[in-house]
């Protein structure tokens, strides 16, 4: 069986997130060119995921959640989805209240939760 693999990039799998370090503030002017590397790093790889590693940004403010909104569009119109890794709490917070649901690295998917089986075993069953 072999891995995808995409076309110029020997050792990258298909199936492994691309990561984007935000380090530092988000200028205004960095937004058009995030946008554009989110999308190529989604495009040629296959992957469907792009990790941005928000660690560094410090505090956040509104150019911050603009940046990561029109990432998650243009995520979104190339096939895929944008993950955060090591959100700070104020930026959780930020992105609650205005309405911008971000999938964390290390948190389970929001999913419908799995349906249990129940297994009963009635007398005179023969055993398995």
């Amino acid at each position: 069986m072999s891995s995808a693999r995409p076309p110029g990039l020997p050792n990258v799998d298909a199936t492994t997130p691309a990561v984007l370090v935000l380090p530092g503030p988000v200028a205004r002017d960095d937004v058009p060119r995030l946008c554009e590397t989110v999308r190529a790093r989604l495009q040629p790889s296959g992957a469907h995921i792009v990790v941005c590693d928000v660690a560094g940004l410090g505090p956040p403010g509104l150019t911050t959640i603009d940046a990561l909104a029109r990432m998650q569009l243009a995520a979104r119109r190339a096939g895929g989805r944008i993950r955060l890794r090591a959100p700070d709490p104020a930026l959780r917070a930020l992105l609650a209240l205005v309405g911008l649901p971000f999938e964390v690295e290390g948190q389970p998917e929001q999913r419908e939760p799995p349906l249990s089986v129940e297994e009963a075993v009635e007398p005179g069953d023969p055993p398995l």
